[in-house]
């Protein structure tokens, strides 16, 4: 009996001194376990006396229970503790804002979204897109499009060339998407009514020219297309993509190489503290350039121009996202700036559309 509470005793400090669950645990089978100590006590019950057996069962079971109790206690107020030090450690300030969701951190740039805006739009009239090439040859970029030899456009200070082949010729990065329209007058047969949005390249650099930018041009070739369509097509888009009931437009005598007659286009608009309003004031700013489809154009491209006819328009994805949505420096586009895209960019669920509207 003497050693039976000597060992209980034991039993019971090495509880009392458990540092964590798991030690607790160790000192759980050392007892209680197949070959704990207070398990072989019982095991050898079976060899005793009944008289025996009466009074050291008795002692053997209360130590047991003992130890059970202590260890159940002793698990609580470690558990406990685990738990007090978990929350201590993972402590949160519930007075920060929530952080936005991964959806909403990323932006959308405003080329990118002016990109979707003009495909939108267009896309509600008809037209498909069509892509070609950033490098580009002298025949698609220039010859087919009616550039005369000795044109300024072909000449080094204007064009970005590559080094010439053994044969002579020389690629070059497109000056504006027009040989989209040659690939696409090429490749299909009338009736075409595509937009060719892209990337374009010139030798030009100052607060409101990179060397880099992006156009938008569109083309419509069928036997009955005129001037009228042209105007209505650029006044739906303009009163669409400005976000008003009503636009003037003035369109203007010009010259281009590749379109006969030519014509540039004004749109009414009001100046006022550094902010232009579209669709109201008495000022006119130009926005692009089109016309009928010259029909030097049409027979490089094997189309009868005696047969089609057809109008096509051109015009800067920078600068009319710039004039929508207030960017006054071009070189901002460009900066990559993540503080500049957090203020003008757009979240990237917020697809446009013409129902929903194409900005909010």
């Amino acid at each position: 009996m003497s050693d039976l509470a000597t060992l209980e005793t034991s039993i019971l400090d090495q509880i009392a001194a458990a540092g964590d669950e798991a030690a607790l645990e160790a000192v759980r089978v050392a007892a209680l376990g197949k070959k704990g100590s207070i398990s072989a006590l019982l095991a050898t019950l079976g060899k005793m006396s009944p008289d025996e057996r009466k009074t050291q069962g008795a002692a053997i079971n209360q130590a047991k229970d003992k130890v059970t109790e202590a260890l159940a206690a002793r698990r609580d107020v470690l558990k406990s503790a685990a738990l007090d030090a978990r929350l201590a450690s993972e402590t949160v300030d519930v007075t920060q804002p929530l952080r936005d969701a991964q959806a909403e951190a990323g932006r959308i740039h405003p080329l990118s979204q002016v990109w979707d805006e003009l495909t939108t739009i267009f896309a509600d009239m008809g037209f498909s897109v069509a892509e070609g090439p950033d490098i580009e040859t002298d025949d698609y970029n220039f010859t087919k499009l009616n550039f005369p030899e000795g044109h300024p456009a072909r000449e080094m200070h204007d064009t970005f060339f590559f080094h010439p082949k053994e044969d002579g010729s020389r690629m070059l990065l497109r000056t504006h998407t027009s040989p989209v329209q040659v690939r696409t007058m090429l490749s299909q047969k009338p009736p075409i009514r595509v937009i060719c949005p892209g990337r374009t390249y010139r030798i030009d650099s100052d607060a409101t020219h990179t060397p880099q930018f992006h156009q938008v041009e569109g083309l419509v070739i069928d036997k009955h297309s005129h001037l009228g369509h042209l105007k209505w097509i650029l006044h739906e888009f303009c009163k669409a993509f400005f976000e008003v009931d009503h636009i003037n437009m003035r369109f203007r005598p010009s010259f281009f190489p590749f379109t006969e007659p030519s014509l540039e286009v004004d749109i009414q608009c009001r100046r006022d503290k550094g902010e232009i309003r579209f669709g109201e004031g008495e000022d006119w700013l130009e926005i692009l350039g089109c016309g009928m489809v010259h029909p030097n154009v049409l027979r490089a491209c094997g189309i009868d121009p005696d047969e089609y006819q057809g109008f096509a328009w051109g015009m800067g994805i920078d600068r009319i996202a710039m004039l929508k949505y207030g960017i006054a420096d071009l070189r901002q586009l460009f900066d990559s700036d993540v503080r500049w895209l957090s203020h003008y960019g757009f979240k990237p669920l917020e697809v446009p559309t013409l129902a929903g509207g194409l900005s909010s």
